[in-house]
């Protein structure tokens, strides 16, 4: 490329309380429109806003989480502009003395692991909600209030695909400690982008375009990738980068222009009169640090290096809290993390789902580790084990009351598996030839086909066993 291009991305995220940033009214999604407001939260003449404590503790686990400095002394600003969905004309938030500072996060993009700064963490309200039909639009205030953090990254990200990594790290990071739900469709984590690029070697930094509000990691990083491109064309038809807010038409694969963009100074940021300045105590910081649940990244390299787990399935398996949780459990009653691991992916992540913060497993972990440990003591093959957890699932049935009710059993008979895999034998007589030549990997396809043979209730260590001894192999 003949451009560096230069991202920062910010992002919005509702904090998990269960009443607003400034009042009482439920946070609760979903409700009726305008059904969840009070004179605070629409901005009635009189009204006074009272700070959520939770949030603001939600909001320090934030910050610490990121690495970020927390300052002992901060302010709320209003940020004045006008929107219909904005009843006061203002929108509480914090300027120039956040309640915290200089962080980081790690990210990890084909293997090589980037450390992206953090110019800041500090809290605010959302607004309302806009909706529109046809030629006519209304209002929904019930967002009005609720509040977030937002989370503003350095411009050190170099590319779309970095882009969305950073944001898929931050949303696992924010769920798994507590903090956001990481619901995109709900509009609970929210992202802009700040897009500007310049000639290689240059030293100046090109005019920044905010892509606003995307809600998918994919489209974040299609935006992004045709917004680069985009200001490209435009330099190398000698035209300069307007300053402006874009938006992103998923189904033509562009930005589009929406408005231009504001200048800090347009908002007149200043002191809300109605809220002190806000004092977070050593003291709150320390128990906050100290009950710091354990990061994805931790937890991650904890399953592989304590574990034995491979990256992959260690990644897998921090794809969600419920998920690490579940698999923890179950490794723990079962004492082989390698072998439950293989059979959560294979078979019961299939049937999860998840929705923010929860996840519906369809067996618990208790059962499956009766379940592995049938097959451990030579009760049930891998395959009948498949067999009966599709007969467990979503109930609380034993697996163990599953297996003698169909009658099920491993073959251990040495004299049964012998004739099966002579069987096998006769039948691929070019195989067998190729296994005796030394071709290793062969051994599993006869074992495949003595499993077959004995619809998948031979044991496995025994018709390896077999199999050696017949071709007279090692």
């Amino acid at each position: 490329m003949r451009y560096e291009p230069f991202i920062g991305l910010e992002v919005h995220a509702q904090l998990l309380t269960t009443t607003k940033a400034f009042c009482g009214c439920s946070t609760a999604y979903g409700a009726p429109p305008n059904t969840q407001v009070c004179p605070v939260c629409i901005g009635l003449p009189g009204a006074l806003p009272v700070l959520n404590g939770e949030a603001v503790r939600l909001a320090v686990r934030t910050a610490l989480a990121l690495s970020c400095a927390i300052r002992p002394r901060s302010r709320f600003a209003r940020k004045n502009y006008f929107y219909p969905d904005l009843p006061k004309g203002y929108q509480i938030s914090q300027y120039d003395e956040p309640f915290s500072e200089r962080g980081r996060l790690d990210i990890e993009v084909d293997g090589n692991v980037k450390t992206a700064g953090i110019t800041r963490v500090h809290m605010e309200e959302d607004a309302g909600k806009s909706l529109h039909h046809g030629s006519a639009s209304v209002v929904d205030l019930n967002r009005s209030g609720v509040p977030l953090v937002e989370i503003v990254g350095d411009p050190d990200l170099r590319s779309a695909a970095e882009a969305a990594e950073y944001l898929r790290t931050l949303r696992d990071l924010l769920m798994f400690i507590g903090v956001n739900d990481g619901n995109l469709e709900e509009g609970s984590f929210r992202c802009d982008a700040n897009v500007s690029i310049r000639p290689l070697g240059s030293s100046r930094l090109g005019t920044r375009v905010e892509l606003k509000n995307i809600n998918s990691f994919r489209f974040v990083e299609r935006a992004i990738a045709h917004e680069i491109d985009r200001q490209a064309a435009v330099l190398d038809a000698g035209t300069a980068i307007v300053q402006e807010t874009r938006g992103w038409d998923e189904d033509s694969g562009r930005t589009f222009s929406l408005r231009s963009k504001e200048e800090a100074q347009d908002y007149r940021y200043f002191p809300d009169p109605d809220l002190p300045p806000l004092v977070i105590d050593s003291a709150l910081v320390a128990a906050l640090e100290a009950s710091m649940p354990e990061l994805p990244r931790d937890k991650r390299k904890r399953f592989e290096v304590d574990l034995g787990l491979t990256p992959y399935a260690a990644r897998v398996l921090t794809g969600h809290p419920r998920i690490a949780a579940f698999f923890e459990e179950a490794a723990t009653l079962h004492g082989n993390a390698s072998k439950t691991a293989n059979f959560i992916q294979s078979e019961v992540l299939r049937d999860v789902r998840t929705h923010g913060l929860k996840g519906e497993i369809p067996v618990s972990a208790r059962q499956l580790a009766s379940l592995l440990a049938l097959v451990d003591e030579g009760t049930i093959s891998g395959k009948q084990a498949k067999e009966v957890y599709a007969r467990v699932a979503g109930t609380d049935r034993e697996p163990g009351a599953v297996v003698a009710e169909l009658g099920i059993k491993q073959v251990s008979d040495a004299g049964a598996i012998e004739a099966a895999c002579k069987h096998v034998i006769e039948t691929f007589p070019k195989q067998a030839a190729q296994l005796r030549a030394g071709k290793a990997n062969v051994v599993g396809f006869f074992v495949g086909q003595v499993m077959k043979e004995t619809n998948g209730s031979a044991n496995p260590q025994l018709v390896n066993e077999t199999l050696k001894k017949l071709l007279g192999i090692g």
